[in-house]
């Protein structure tokens, strides 16, 4: 039951983090193309990437399960915005704007695939480094 607790806050933070960041995209981007969602999907990409990275098998950071879960189910899982994502898009289709809708599809797909692999890097790097300083080198 703890887990379910821990899961829950997580995603209750990152909720409240994607509402925060998709207002501040929107006030600086405005609102006819879905840059929050964008900027968000890209970023918690990144975010998981590099914590499933760091704190996996072959990780650095050794964390307790619940720990794993908070964070990248919990507070990725409500950071992310595939429902919005997929929403908005179906919004831009039904007015028409079949290149906005297929712009959004292909960049938060190849962004976001980026953003994962730039995530796994970061947390790669990391590793290496954390193993070469306990190793003396």
């Amino acid at each position: 039951m703890l887990t379910y607790l821990w899961i829950a806050f997580g995603g209750a933070l990152g909720s409240v983090a994607r509402y925060a960041c998709s207002s501040a995209a929107a006030h600086a981007f405005g609102e006819t193309f879905p840059w929050g969602t964008l900027i968000i999907n890209v970023g918690g990409s990144f975010v998981i990437g590099l914590f499933a990275t760091l704190t996996g098998p072959d990780g650095r950071w050794l964390v307790p399960p619940d720990a794993r879960l908070f964070v990248t189910v919990g507070v990725c899982g409500g950071f992310t915005t595939f429902s919005s994502f997929s929403l908005q898009t179906l919004n831009l289709m039904r007015t028409g704007e079949l290149g906005a809708a297929a712009g959004n599809v292909a960049g938060s797909v190849v962004l976001c695939m980026l953003g994962v692999w730039a995530g796994y890097v970061a947390g790669a790097l990391i590793n290496q480094a954390l193993a070469n300083a306990v190793r003396g080198g």
